[in-house]
């Protein structure tokens, strides 16, 4: 039998800085804090956390160490998305030269999508994310069809939001990058996409999850990133054909 005196092991003392830097981690796993966003400026963030600059910088210095920040032309710090930086990256950039490579990332965009809807008509909070899902349509309601930039905007807040409401971390933090990079393409050709069918499809999808309807949430995100997929290519290839 153990002594006392080898079953018990020292409780570690815990910096102030690393309880931050845990925080912040925690609400970047969950999503709380989305990649793309900026940390608030080092003075709020003194008031909120209650704590000195010394101990706030030390713990944004270890988590900048980890990769999770990088730095805005404005000296903000801005939550990196959880993909590799390998990987993303040359996808950004090859996207503009191959149709291809665009044609295989929507694919996978389907793949994952599809399995958000399916997963969140089975775990959305009613209410939190059925909320959050329809407080998304009641925006785009409101929106004109020409406000381009809004309306790509809470786009993404609906895709996102679905992503979040499956509960999955690592399915969330997917989601995030691959959407990251395909918005730019979206946003070029969203004049080939019709506001109205596409606030149909939304409103579809958020029926169907709401009604913790799984299939048939699978299947509306199904039709409705076809369509998206259809009319991205449609307008890529006019301008293809046009530059011949």
């Amino acid at each position: 039998m153990e002594s006392s005196e080898e079953i018990y092991t020292p409780i570690k003392q815990e910096r102030l800085s690393e309880k931050i830097a845990n925080q912040i981690k925690s609400l970047i796993i969950e999503g709380k804090i989305r990649p793309g966003e900026c940390l608030p400026p080092e003075r709020k963030l003194m008031q909120q956390f209650g704590v000195s600059r010394p101990s706030l910088r030390e713990a944004i210095k270890t988590l900048t160490g980890m990769g999770l920040f990088e730095v805005t032309s404005g000296n903000r710090l801005k939550i990196r998305h959880l993909a590799a930086k390998q990987v993303v990256e040359p996808f950004s950039h090859l996207l503009g030269k191959d149709i291809q490579t665009l044609c295989d990332l929507i694919e996978v965009r389907k793949g994952i999508e599809t399995w958000n809807a399916y997963y969140a008509a089975q775990r959305a909070i009613e209410d939190t994310d059925i909320q959050r899902l329809e407080k998304s349509i009641s925006l785009m309601e409101k929106l004109n069809n020409k406000d381009t930039d809004s309306l790509n905007s809470e786009d993404a807040d609906f895709h996102m939001a679905i992503a979040k409401a499956t509960h999955n971390k690592i399915q969330m933090h997917m989601m995030f990058s691959i959407y990251g990079i395909l918005r730019k393409h979206i946003c070029m050709n969203f004049e080939k996409i019709s506001f109205r069918v596409v606030l149909e499809q939304h409103s579809q999808i958020v029926e169907e999850i709401k009604n913790r309807r799984s299939d048939g949430a699978h299947e509306a995100m199904f039709i409705h990133l076809n369509y998206v997929e259809e009319k991205i290519l449609e307008s890529i290839n006019e301008q293809y054909e046009s530059e011949v």
